[in-house]
C-alpha cells in the first residue's frame, strides 16, 4: 500500500479543500453537518451571513446546532452562552455579573464560507485552492435548483468517479436512459493540474424520458478531488442545461452528496424543475450501487486489485488529478506555519 494516499494522510490533506455543508436555501434555522468527522452547525446571521462552527459548545459539550441566531451569532440551547459566528469567540454568559470576565478559553472553532452554486462551503483549515468558477458558464444567466442531499455509505470519491462515468449508463441507468450503446467512445481527455475535461455527444434514446430533448455534447469537467459538472449543448435551437456533484466526506467511507441543476436564460427544453426531476431519478439509481462497492472509497493507495479499460480513462485521469491535488497540498503545508484546524483571529 503506498501511505501517501492512505485513508489517514487523505483525511489530513482534505482539511484543506473546499467542501459543501449544507444548502443555502436550508440555513435560516441552524443545520447540523458533518465533516471530515468533524461536527459542525452551519446558520445564517441577523445580517444574511452564512456561518460555519464547530457543533459542540465548549462550555458542557450541549449541540449548538439546536442553538438560536442572535445577532451575528449563536447561542447554546443549555446555559444560553453565545459565540461570535465569525471568530467562534464567546460574547456573552447570562449567568455572569456584569464587569465579570469571559474566561478566555470561551470559543469554539469557526470557519470560513463562502455561498456558490446555491450551497454553504466551507474549509476545516487554509485552504491550498481557490473554490473555482467554472468558465464554460461565464457567459450564461443561470437559473439554479439545489437538489435534495442524498446520504449515502460510500467515499466521496467514488461518488465523483461514478458522476462522470460514461460506462455505467446502459446497466444502472435502463430506466431512466434507456437503451444506450453500452460501446464508450474514444475520449480526448484533457488534464492540467487538478482539472480533468472530456467532450462526450449523448445521441437520443427513443422513449428515454432523459434524453426526449434530443441529442446533446457533455461536456464534462472536474476540479479534483470532488467537483464535476457537466455542461449540456442541444445546439443553438434549444441551448444549454448545466449539472454539478460535489459530493461531502462525512468520513472517508461515508459522504452527502450535493448536487444541483441550471438552465439558461435561452433555454427551451423544459423547465429548470423538470431537469432537476430527471437527474434526481439518475441519482437514484446511482446510489445503490454506490454503497455495494468494495471497498467504499477509491483505493488510491492501491490497498486492493482493480483493472481497468480503455473506457475507464476518464476515471484514471481523476485518480492522477488527485494524487496532484495531495501533493501540492503537502507541499503548501510544508511551507506554511501550523495553525490549529478550526481557529480563527
Amino acid at each position: 500500500m503506498n501511505d501517501s494516499y492512505s485513508p489517514e494522510a487523505l483525511h489530513e490533506a482534505y482539511q484543506h479543500i473546499w467542501f459543501v455543508v449544507a444548502r443555502s436555501q436550508d440555513i435560516d434555522v441552524p443545520q447540523p453537518a458533518q465533516l471530515l468527522g468533524r461536527r459542525l452547525v452551519v446558520f445564517r446571521d441577523s445580517d444574511g451571513q452564512a456561518r460555519v462552527l464547530d457543533r459542540r459548545c465548549i462550555h458542557r459539550g450541549a449541540d449548538l446546532a439546536a442553538g438560536t441566531v442572535r445577532g451575528d451569532g449563536l447561542q447554546c440551547p443549555y446555559h444560553g452562552w453565545e459565540f461570535d459566528g465569525a471568530t467562534g469567540v464567546c460574547s456573552h454568559i447570562p449567568a455572569l455579573r456584569d464587569g465579570v470576565r469571559i474566561p478566555p478559553k470561551a470559543r469554539v472553532g469557526s470557519y470560513p464560507v463562502i455561498e456558490r452554486f446555491g450551497h454553504v462551503w466551507t474549509c476545516l483549515g487554509d485552504p491550498v485552492f481557490d473554490l473555482p468558477d467554472p468558465p464554460e458558464i461565464a457567459d450564461l444567466t443561470l437559473d439554479w435548483r439545489a437538489a435534495t442531499p442524498i446520504p449515502a455509505k460510500c467515499g466521496f470519491m467514488a461518488a465523483v468517479e461514478n458522476f462522470r462515468d460514461m460506462a455505467h449508463f446502459p446497466f444502472v441507468h435502463a430506466e431512466s436512459m434507456g437503451e444506450v450503446n453500452p460501446v464508450v467512445a474514444d475520449l480526448d481527455v484533457q488534464r492540467d493540474g487538478r482539472e480533468v475535461r472530456a467532450s462526450f455527444f449523448y445521441e437520443q434514446v427513443a422513449g428515454s424520458d432523459f434524453s426526449d430533448t434530443g441529442d446533446a455534447w457533455m461536456h464534462y469537467h472536474t476540479y479534483a478531488p470532488g467537483i464535476a459538472t457537466i455542461l449540456y449543448d442541444f445546439g443553438p435551437e434549444i441551448g444549454k442545461r448545466y449539472l454539478v456533484d460535489f459530493p461531502s466526506p462525512v468520513s472517508h467511507d461515508e459522504c452527502v452528496i450535493f448536487w444541483a441543476v441550471a438552465t439558461d436564460k435561452d433555454f427551451t427544453g423544459g423547465t429548470v424543475e423538470e431537469v432537476l426531476a430527471i437527474e434526481t431519478k439518475v441519482f437514484d439509481e446511482d446510489t445503490p450501487i454506490l454503497e455495494g462497492l468494495d471497498p467504499k472509497e477509491v483505493p488510491l493507495a492501491n490497498q486492493v486489485q482493480e483493472v481497468s479499460c480503455a473506457a475507464d480513462v476518464y476515471t484514471l485521469n481523476y485518480r492522477s488529478a488527485t494524487k496532484h491535488v495531495v501533493q501540492e497540498i503537502r507541499r503548501a503545508r510544508s511551507a506554511a506555519p501550523a495553525e490549529p484546524v478550526g481557529v480563527r483571529a
